[in-house]
């Protein structure tokens, strides 16, 4: 697993923060890895996170607020080892863009790293208070631990 790509709606509130958890963490275990965000909904294109996510990692000590909301492409998996799904809606709507079977291996709900086949949804926090964005944090941070230490086991063996 060497490029991650995290993906939500609008990628302005969790897939960005998932993106900035996991550097923070990457760079924390000294990894090389590539990781980026995308949206399957091309609402927020260019805009950067909500100042809500935007404070909240910032709590946390992460600084996400340069990020840029994209929309998720095709070539996507072909740039990307792993593609990590909020919910089941984006799953299906990145499912749905793949080519073959080997794009649909790449694709993944996130916390399936933390409760293995559970297909939990991270709550999409956009439409919540405060509490709602500490929740995802919470999540996110559990996920990107799996994650982190998956990848750091794998460029630990090679």
């Amino acid at each position: 697993m060497n490029s991650v790509l995290m993906v939500c709606l609008g990628n302005i509130c969790r897939s960005p923060l998932a993106e900035g958890i996991l550097r923070d963490k990457a760079e924390k275990l000294n990894l090389t890895v590539t990781i980026d965000s995308a949206g399957t909904a091309n609402y927020h294109i260019g805009e950067h996170p909500d100042s809500r996510t935007v404070a909240n990692a910032l709590k946390h000590g992460i600084d996400v607020s340069a990020l840029k909301a994209r929309q998720f492409q095709v070539e996507d998996f072909d740039k990307f080892d792993v593609i990590f799904a909020m919910d089941s809606s984006n799953y299906a709507d990145v499912i749905s863009l793949a080519r073959n079977k080997n794009d649909k291996q790449k694709v993944e709900l996130i916390l399936n790293r933390v409760y293995p086949n559970s297909n939990m949804a991270v709550p999409d926090p956009y439409f919540g208070g405060d509490q709602g964005f500490e929740n995802v944090f919470i999540l996110l941070e559990q996920a990107c631990d799996v994650i982190a230490n998956a990848i750091h086991i794998k460029q630990l063996s090679v």
